[in-house]
């Protein structure tokens, strides 16, 4: 061994070790800032490979200046959907109103982004891959927090202990159960389901969103480009989450389509699409809300601390701020005092953004006749006014602190 591989393996084994679960968007983006501060960082992912492709996803306020800070603001910059129209129809398939989508989600023209997910997720893995660990096709069978680490026992066979381990692994994450238990503790269900899927684009749409409701059903047809497919989308109100169908794809195609069966527009046909469709993905619309985000050396971040469900718009966006006051508040503290500095630090901001349900998104999928209808008189006069050049207050409402490498 040379004295330059001496001195790195020096430098590595005074490094704390930190293990992420979930190379989605949290994950890799915690990754990227643990390493800047000098942590020793592996990332475990049970599927083999990052999800590509995907649906549209934002990123806005508070979030834009965190992707600038880690370089790939150009890339996604490139990569962005320039949605010009969200056109709403009636259960007759008759025009209600036609409008810039900003007017309805709160973003900002010029500013905001709007990207595929899988572009989002390819930026944030070619920003860090080089410099941290990454384990495919593998998860955390086990955590053991009774010695001085975290003794992690993994699916594939091996055995490792952390200083550390981060939850980054959705709203139905296996960190957060065992830490804190059943899911069903933190979930507070929005009153709805959706299905999301990719269809041929037999419909002549072009960087738009086509949107039909009857109360409590509601059908969507979303173009991000001149693609030869379509993101359709179900949305339907339902009284408890379907948890037996949740693990069960066939069981969720049959809701869906039981649900559907008499609808009208281009319905039946993304029903059938569905029926054939290798990208299914179906989930209640939910958020997670928890008293506190961590115990003991193992903590949570984005949708697994704070899934804000996507009526706010702001899951990525959580997830890229989260990551970066996670990584920011362990600098210069030990577990115990970073994990309280990112809970004291975040989750007034996150409140806020999980509280926009309340105000006007949950509003496009109203359940009754009258609601519906009180709706399209708000989207006919919305339709005449100008888009939002500030966004809502909600979206910057934190205020980043500066990195501070670690000398």
């Amino acid at each position: 061994m040379t004295r330059t591989d001496q001195l790195r393996d020096s430098r590595s084994t005074s490094r704390r070790k930190v293990l992420i679960s979930g190379a989605s968007v949290a994950g890799p983006a915690l990754a990227f800032w643990l390493n800047r501060y000098g942590f020793a960082v592996t990332v475990v992912e049970k599927a083999g490979t990052l999800r590509d492709g995907g649906y549209p996803i934002d990123v806005r306020g508070t979030a834009l200046e965190v992707v600038r800070r880690m370089g790939i603001l150009p890339r996604l910059q490139d990569a962005h959907i320039d949605l010009r129209r969200l056109t709403f129809l009636d259960g007759d398939g008759g025009e209600v109103a036609s409008l810039n989508p900003h007017t309805v989600t709160g973003g900002v023209a010029g500013q905001d982004l709007e990207v595929r997910r899988g572009d989002l997720t390819d930026a944030l893995y070619a920003a860090v891959r080089d410099d941290v660990e990454f384990l495919f096709n593998d998860s955390i069978d086990t955590l053991d927090q009774s010695g001085h680490g975290v003794d992690v026992t993994f699916r594939g066979g091996s055995r490792r202990t952390f200083d550390m381990v981060v939850g980054a692994d959705g709203l139905h994450s296996r960190t957060r159960e065992f830490l804190f238990g059943p899911e069903e503790q933190f979930h507070r269900y929005l009153g709805y389901c959706f299905a999301v899927f990719t269809m041929r684009n037999t419909f002549g749409l072009s960087h738009e969103t086509t949107m039909w409701n009857t109360p409590g059903r509601a059908a969507a047809l979303y173009a991000v480009g001149d693609d030869d497919e379509v993101h359709a989308f179900l949305n339907f109100a339902h009284p408890e989450p379907p948890f037996d169908a949740f693990r069960n794809p066939e069981a969720q195609r049959d809701l869906v389509a039981a649900v559907f069966a008499d609808a009208g527009w281009e319905v039946p046909g993304m029903l059938a699409a569905m029926r054939d469709a290798n990208d299914l993905f179906f989930d209640a619309v939910s958020q997670i809300r928890m008293p506190r985000w961590s115990s003991g050396r193992v903590a949570l971040v984005g949708d697994a601390a704070y899934a804000p469900s996507f009526l706010t718009g702001q899951g990525s966006s959580l997830a890229l701020v989260g990551a970066y006051m996670l990584a920011a508040s362990l600098a210069d503290r030990d577990h115990a005092a970073g994990f309280a500095a990112y809970e004291h630090n975040t989750r007034e901001f996150v409140t806020v953004n999980q509280e926009q349900v309340g105000e006007g998104d949950a509003t496009l999928f109203p359940t009754t006749a009258r609601a519906l209808e009180q709706r399209n008189d708000m989207l006919r006069k919305l339709s005449t006014m100008p888009s939002s050049t500030e966004g809502r207050p909600a979206h910057s409402a934190l205020t980043l602190p500066e990195f501070m490498p670690m000398t």
